[in-house]
């Protein structure tokens, strides 16, 4: 497919602008100006609408098609949801103080108040802070609350525990804030090994950072032994709320012993996710972790109104523009209230049975190497495939050509070949039976005839790239 600008042909045009009828300004200063033409594309207006539909329809996501990508929970977002997100348009919060102060967004502030008390009942917390931007910005902005907690007490911290399924931004957000990282295996039965846990835990250790379920999809039945050594040496637990989508209304972390969460509003409650953005990482802690939360924060006053609450004294600080990203929290608000709390247990309830379905019908055809019932995301294997010398990534790439987005692969990286399937509850079985059957095709077709899944894609526009060299030769430069 060509380039816009090779597209151009010089003259032609989309629009004709009616002639100035005012005093032109003042030209700018002649270092401002430039030398020549801006270079800008010459098109008609259908040869844009031609150009920008067709780059559409080559755009993968989940209005298009079933998006399976473990750990990352691409659901479907209802687009009334996104609807109740541009009504508060003109409404954000952050110009409306900027102009004129708490009078102005009275409904904005009601609403970011309220959000805070929903995710506190959601996840058994005293305090939530929606100024996060994504889900490792919360972690950042936990790690960061956890080591204000401990500073404050003179406590005199230096590591940070975190299994080895974790995901990678628990170990970097802690490092980031100055800790040592100590990684604790993953015991045979796909749970963060409890005795090495033991050994490891002393006085210098700050926190623990569970994701639970883990990124095997496995529930910790340890996990409130976890937390309670953990506090015995004034430790703090962490909880990683990627996976949250898996326990809604059937456990909170707090009830459970965890300190501090963060909450993927664009993965939990159904916001859009995917292209690094836009995102929406609050973090709901405990009591005593309050006064070190981000600021500003939203209060209810005596009088019923809403106002904000600068107090810095013991806060971090800010750790985003304002309240966050506003409009993927009215998203995620109206979601909730949509579904109320029957409908979020149901939603967590319908994500387990698909992942197990899918585990269920997959599982005499790729290597499961957790044999036992996952919550929301179930972790297979391509190491029989690899006998054939076919592996996780040709199988990704075969999905494509069969029009499916491929599932996560080589995470968890402790699992050889990973091929990791997240369904969400907003599939249906009609949806899961097709991509079964386009599954097991992959796995048949790599006995009977491997070098077809080698040559895959062969449907897209270009077929395999050498992904290492365009990660570290990026060229995004138009030359032309």
């Amino acid at each position: 497919m060509e380039l816009i600008y090779e597209k151009s042909v010089p003259g032609r045009h989309g629009v004709a602008l009616p002639a100035n009828d005012v005093p032109p300004a003042p030209p700018l200063p002649a270092r401002l100006q430039r030398s020549g033409a801006a270079g800008l594309p010459e098109l008609s207006e259908l040869d844009v609408v031609r150009h920008f539909t067709t780059l559409s329809r080559r755009n993968v996501g989940v209005d298009g098609t079933f998006y399976p990508l473990g750990s990352c929970t691409m659901k479907y977002n209802p687009k009334s949801a996104e609807e109740a997100a541009k009504l508060f348009t003109p409404f954000h919060p952050m110009p409306a103080l900027l102009l004129g102060g708490e009078p102005l967004v009275q409904g904005s502030l009601a609403l970011l108040q309220h959000m805070d008390e929903l995710l506190q009942e959601i996840t058994g917390m005293d305090a939530v802070t929606c100024q996060p931007l994504a889900g490792a910005h919360g972690e950042m902005t936990g790690i960061m609350v956890i080591a204000a907690y401990h500073r404050a007490k003179g406590n005199k911290k230096k590591y940070v525990i975190v299994p080895d399924s974790s995901h990678g931004t628990n170990p970097a957000s802690a490092a980031m804030a100055g800790y040592e990282i100590v990684t604790i295996p993953t015991a045979p039965y796909g749970d963060m090994d409890l005795d090495a846990f033991k050994a490891a835990l002393s006085d210098e250790v700050a926190a623990v950072m569970m994701t639970c379920p883990n990124t095997l999809g496995l529930f910790n039945p340890h996990i409130k032994e976890i937390c309670d050594l953990a506090h015995g040496v004034d430790a703090l637990v962490y909880y990683d709320g990627a996976n949250l989508n898996a326990i809604l209304g059937h456990v909170r972390p707090g009830d459970v012993g965890f300190d501090v969460v963060h909450v993927n509003l664009h993965k939990t409650f159904g916001t859009p996710h995917g292209s690094g953005g836009p995102g929406s990482g609050p973090i709901g802690v405990k009591a005593a972790l309050a006064p070190f939360l981000p600021v500003p924060r939203v209060v209810k006053l005596d009088d019923g109104t809403f106002g904000v609450a600068d107090d810095t004294a013991r806060s971090i600080g800010r750790s985003a523009n304002f309240f966050g990203n506003f409009g993927v929290i009215v998203r995620a608000y109206a979601y909730i209230l949509m579904l109320g709390r029957e409908g979020l247990i149901e939603a967590s309830e319908l994500a387990v049975l698909n992942a197990n379905y899918v585990m269920s019908r997959l599982k005499d055809v790729y290597e499961l190497p957790y044999d036992q019932t996952c919550m929301h995301e179930c972790v297979f294997s391509a190491s029989r495939q690899m006998a054939h010398g076919v592996h996780a990534i040709d199988i990704a790439k075969f999905l494509i050509d069969r029009g499916y987005h491929p599932p996560t692969v080589y995470f968890p990286m402790i699992v050889k070949e990973a091929i990791m399937i997240e369904p969400t509850e907003t599939e249906s079985k009609e949806t899961l039976d097709a991509f079964i059957a386009v599954m097991r095709e992959a796995a048949d077709t790599a006995v009977t005839d491997p070098a077809a899944l080698l040559r895959a894609p062969v449907t897209t526009p270009v077929s395999r790239l050498d992904e290492t060299k365009a990660a570290r030769s990026q060229n995004v430069c138009f030359t032309g």
